[in-house]
């Protein structure tokens, strides 16, 4: 459950490392999102040794889609699947992942929705 000043870890090799959520997207007064959800966020940190040749900056504010969520999310089998930190990938403005690989696992919510270049980039796949 993400909510507007949140602060995310962001698992992709973009150049961030922390962004803070600024709005919910998808909704009129919605409050929570959770993952699979487009949000907007804003980069607060960027990891030291890619400084120079990071592809976002300091202060930056992107789309970012919610691959990790501490709250407990049910699949489309009814099974519930928390991760123990809260984490985005960093997307552009056509929803196209800014960064060319994405560490960790993933949950299989991801290979049934249109965020489907996010699963294939990623190290592996958690099937519930």
């Amino acid at each position: 459950m993400v909510q507007p000043g949140s602060i995310l870890n962001v698992v992709d090799n973009s150049g961030a490392k922390s962004v803070c959520c600024i709005r919910v997207q998808k909704g009129y007064k919605r409050r929570y999102s959770y993952e699979g959800d487009v949000i907007l966020v804003s980069v607060r940190a960027l990891k030291s040794k890619r400084r120079a040749a990071s592809k976002v900056k300091k202060g930056d504010v992107l789309r970012a889609l919610i691959v990790r969520s501490k709250t407990n999310g049910l699949d489309i089998y009814g099974k519930s699947l928390g991760f123990l930190e809260n984490s985005v990938v960093l997307l552009n403005s056509q929803n196209k992942p800014i960064g060319a690989r994405v560490s960790g696992s993933l949950s299989s919510v991801f290979s049934t929705t249109k965020f489907l270049k996010v699963a294939s980039i990623s190290n592996s796949t958690i099937l519930n």
